[in-house]
């Protein structure tokens, strides 16, 4: 693989600027927080609520999104209770995919630090969705910035990895090849295509595992950060490609 990444600087000047940053988030979630009026619904009504906002998709059939949606739920429920706005949530997500990019420039134990804080934003990424629906504040606005939000973790993600070491050519085909699956699948739902929500070998969660450990290897062995980064973000590339070409297919059965 090529050079990539970053020059080095001060840590100690990114985490202050973390911390900082970090109250200011902090700050606003508490002054924005609502308290629920109405009773936070268990795992069933959280599916029913659920499927009302997925064109009536029933998720009880599929052992592995209905294992992830209780996931969701188990960890939603008590952040719905405490009042936090799903829009909010959303912010944390990509505030803590800004803080992986710092900590992945800054290199060492940093980065590894940033691979963990990459996880958390890729797990919160279900989060704020889960709330409006716990809370009843879905809304077309929540579900246009949430996609807003997931475009652009997904680039930072790949700013983090090639911050770490992958080269910068890799890191931007990966992100115009997420951005052309992305795309598709928008553009066969709104050509009336339905449950575009095709499982791909090139989903959200492939891009979190390999950027992670893109830039958590980088961090544990700094002297082979260039080369675990590319192939880490090289392996992306190539199941993002096939996941496109899999959405591609399923999408063309769907139009005929």
């Amino acid at each position: 693989m090529g050079a990539g990444g970053v020059g080095p600087y001060d840590p100690i000047m990114v985490v202050a600027a973390l911390l900082v940053s970090l109250g200011l988030m902090v700050a606003v979630t508490v002054v924005t927080r609502q308290t629920p009026t109405h009773p936070i619904p268990d795992f069933a009504g959280y599916l029913e609520r659920w499927s009302a906002v997925h064109e009536g998709y029933d998720a009880r059939p599929t052992r592995v999104l209905r294992g992830w949606l209780r996931l969701i739920h188990h960890v939603a429920r008590p952040v719905a209770r405490a009042g936090l706005l799903p829009d909010v949530l959303t912010a944390w997500a990509v505030w803590l995919a800004l803080a992986v990019v710092a900590l992945a420039a800054a290199g060492g134990l940093w980065a590894l630090l940033g691979a963990l804080l990459l996880v958390a934003s890729g797990v919160g990424d279900g989060l704020d969705g889960a709330v409006a629906v716990l809370t009843g504040r879905a809304s077309s606005w929540g579900y246009v910035l949430d996609s807003l939000a997931d475009r652009v973790t997904d680039a930072l993600f790949l700013v983090a990895a090639w911050a770490a070491g992958a080269p910068a050519w890799l890191a931007v085909a990966t992100g115009v090849a997420v951005g052309l699956l992305e795309y598709l699948r928008a553009r066969a739902g709104n050509a009336g295509a339905t449950h575009v929500d095709v499982i791909t070998v090139g989903e959200r969660p492939q891009r979190v595992i390999c950027c992670a450990i893109a830039v958590g290897l980088a961090g544990i062995l700094p002297a082979r950060a260039t080369t675990l980064a590319g192939w880490s973000v090289a392996v992306l590339l190539a199941l993002t490609v096939l996941g496109l070409a899999q959405l591609t297919v399923a999408v063309r059965r769907m139009l005929r």
